[in-house]
């Protein structure tokens, strides 16, 4: 056994690593970061991508300069790292459009690639049916199979499989991989146990990659036998590289199992193994799982060791302020929360409100209250998350008029993403109706329908709801119920979806 390293054993980010072990060209060799000054610098900061990128090269050409093809494929590199999608397509085909050079195999799967994040997975495949034959490839298969995984389109990416199957290209543990870890992901067990037979009878060796996806599916059914024979098998493996992320994953699973003695244990082997490199997310993991089998005095001695890192992260603050909130902590929480409104350099308001949402659990509503008006008055905005979880808060508590009212304000302040708590909403329309109050709950649901929040079919059957003289809250739960049963997800409870890199 190795130990140290960068392993990704984390299960969520395993098919993005895969992904990018597919995609980096064999015809331009080895690639390397851009200088500072360069035309990358400009594009790197154009980071609007709703503003195309053309137009920073079409000036980089009109100064007289000059761009090689092979210092725009590392920027498609760059760009694909910070995951600036539709401005590296934008660059791909402005390479073979307007300059009319000829793309490797390996950028035509990282084009492939692009078109499915940036454009979706049907214009991903009108685009693969136009690659002349001498041109499919491995990795241009293996793009397209990462495409359909990504996708969780089972029956193409077995059928993408088969095919790589026939035309001899399954030789080595790359593509295996990929789909190991979709089938982990949909839970397709007797499948995975096949495909890894199959590589067991073909010779393709277990990599690293490999033994994540079985050690996570083993976890996410708390397999405990098998979690621990593939452990033993892993650190007797001197070629196998083993991290921190191994053992968390072990730790996992034996958390799901209610093993708290053998889920400690994994945690102190697992935090041997933390890189500096990798204290940050490593660290914020450890919290939450030490969090989940009541060890506080483990919390408080790994947020030490994180605030002694350089920077000051928002996450870290969060996380810390959750799994206290989590241990019923609620004064610890505050002098959290105490340091990091005195270190912050960038406000992150999911920080407040996941305080205020305790305080509302807990009925502390001069607590709660007080707290938003305080960030009113140091000119922080609030947003529909910070009114949606006082409007719960009041909700559950009893006090209708003031969820009512505030419910609008949530709704006022709505943004594209935030997800409505649907169990609020049919309280105060009930309430509303209740009280004969029609006119209020018509406000609501025109407010609803001006701010997206659910399409004018829904409109019509809760304004039908509110004016039925004979009220059934029941039916009201089952309408909202049946939304979400339809795939409308916007009246899942909750918080607005953060999209980018936190701070």
């Amino acid at each position: 056994m190795k130990l140290l390293g960068s392993n990704p054993w984390r299960g969520n980010g395993i098919s993005r690593v895969l992904g990018a072990l597919f995609y980096y060209s064999t015809g331009t060799g080895g690639r390397k970061s851009p200088p500072i000054n360069s035309l990358y610098l400009r594009i790197s900061q154009a980071g609007n991508p709703r503003v195309p990128i053309i137009r920073v090269l079409d000036q980089w050409l009109e100064e007289g300069r000059h761009v090689q093809q092979s210092e725009l494929l590392i920027i498609i590199k760059q760009l694909r790292k910070y995951r600036r999608y539709s401005h590296a397509l934008q660059i791909s085909e402005w390479i073979t459009d307007q300059r009319n050079h000829d793309l490797s195999p390996g950028d035509i799967a990282i084009r492939l690639d692009l078109i499915s994040k940036v454009r979706g997975l049907e214009e991903a495949e009108k685009y693969f049916d136009t690659i002349p034959n001498t041109s499919r490839v491995y990795q241009v298969y293996g793009a397209l199979l990462n495409c359909y995984a990504g996708n969780k389109s089972l029956d193409k990416a077995e059928a993408t499989l088969q095919k790589m199957r026939e035309l001899g290209l399954l030789k080595t543990s790359l593509s295996y991989n990929v789909m190991l870890s979709l089938y982990s992901r949909m839970g397709e067990t007797e499948k995975l146990h096949f495909l890894l037979r199959e590589m067991e009878e073909k010779g393709i060796e277990w990599d690293k990659f490999t033994f994540s996806i079985r050690l996570n599916a083993y976890a996410a059914i708390s397999d405990i036998e098998g979690i621990e024979r593939l452990l033993v098998k892993m650190e007797a493996d001197p070629v196998i590289t083993i991290d921190w992320n191994a053992y968390v994953a072990a730790a996992n699973g034996y958390l799901k199992a209610g093993l708290h003695e053998k889920t400690f244990q994994m945690l102190k082997k697992a935090e041997q193994l933390v890189s500096s490199s990798a204290r940050k997310v490593a660290y914020e993991i450890l919290l939450t799982l030490y969090t989940a089998i009541h060890k506080k005095d483990e919390v408080y001695r790994i947020w030490n060791s994180y605030k002694n890192m350089e920077k000051f992260y928002n996450s870290g603050y969060l996380c810390m302020i959750s799994s206290l909130l989590k241990l019923d902590d609620i004064d610890g929480a505050e002098k959290i929360l105490e340091e990091w409104e005195s270190g912050n350099k960038f406000f992150d308001i999911r920080v407040p409100n996941v305080m205020i949402a305790a305080y509302c659990k807990k009925g502390l509503f001069e607590k709660a209250e007080a707290y938003i008006n305080r960030l009113i008055e140091c000119g922080k905005e609030t947003n529909s998350s910070t009114w949606g979880r006082l409007a719960t808060g009041y909700h559950e508590h009893g006090q209708m008029e003031k969820a009512v009212e505030t419910m609008k304000k949530a709704i006022l302040a709505s943004q594209p993403g935030w997800k409505l708590n649907r169990l609020t909403l049919a309280a105060c329309l009930d309430y509303l109706k209740g009280k004969g109050e029609v006119e209020v709950a018509e406000e609501i649901l025109k407010l609803l329908k001006n701010h997206s929040l659910f399409s004018a079919g829904i409109h019509e059957r809760l304004l039908n709801y509110i004016h039925n003289e004979n009220p059934d809250s029941g039916a009201l739960h089952n309408m909202l119920a049946d939304v979400q049963m339809e795939g409308d997800d916007r009246f899942l409870e909750g918080e607005t979806q953060v999209n980018g890199p936190q701070v």
